[in-house]
């Protein structure tokens, strides 16, 4: 769980406890749910966590899903749309990528650049399908690469400067 004070395990608890006793505390720039896998960066840098997570800023999240179902074929365009309206929300949600991944259209990748509350499983409820499994493989231009889940390392200044890159979004 990416929060602080959850009764289940904690993404602080993959740290060493010295992470926990920061001041200021380390603050996670985009949290995932406990259903969903993947990157995720902490900093105690304030103004860091206020570019990657804004959305003015632009900076896509790209999200690997397994569908319940097949994609129809007119969910690409609702996505990109940015007509999308998500339940109990007043406004649509921005423009976002999907694009099938597998040969079933039950794989896919999601790109947003946004941050709603379990907003690709959401999305793909307002389009009439089910996420079964969700993993978070990149921010901007820095992947997760090859780190296995609980791995854990700290982000060097390349890494940083990669978030706001170009982010490979035409790349894949």
């Amino acid at each position: 769980m990416c929060s602080t004070d959850d009764p289940g395990r904690l993404v602080y608890d993959l740290l060493p406890p010295r992470f926990r006793r920061r001041d200021p505390v380390l603050s996670v720039a985009g949290r995932l749910d406990k259903d969903t896998s993947g990157l995720v960066l902490m900093t105690d840098d304030g103004q860091l966590l206020h570019k990657i997570i804004s959305p003015k800023r632009k900076v896509t999240k790209l999200y690997q899903a397994t569908l319940a179902r097949p994609l129809r074929g007119d969910e690409i365009a609702s996505f990109a749309s940015g007509t999308l309206m998500l339940q109990n929300e007043k406004t649509p949600c921005k423009p976002a990528g999907l694009r099938a991944v597998s040969d079933d259209g039950k794989q896919v990748e999601v790109r947003l650049t946004e941050g709603r509350y379990h907003q690709v499983r959401r999305m793909m409820a307002a389009v009439g399908n089910h996420v079964e499994t969700l993993h978070r493989a990149r921010i901007g231009g820095l992947s997760l690469g090859q780190m296995a889940p609980g791995d854990w390392r700290a982000l060097t200044q390349a890494d940083v400067t990669a978030i706001f890159s170009a982010d490979a979004s035409e790349e894949e």
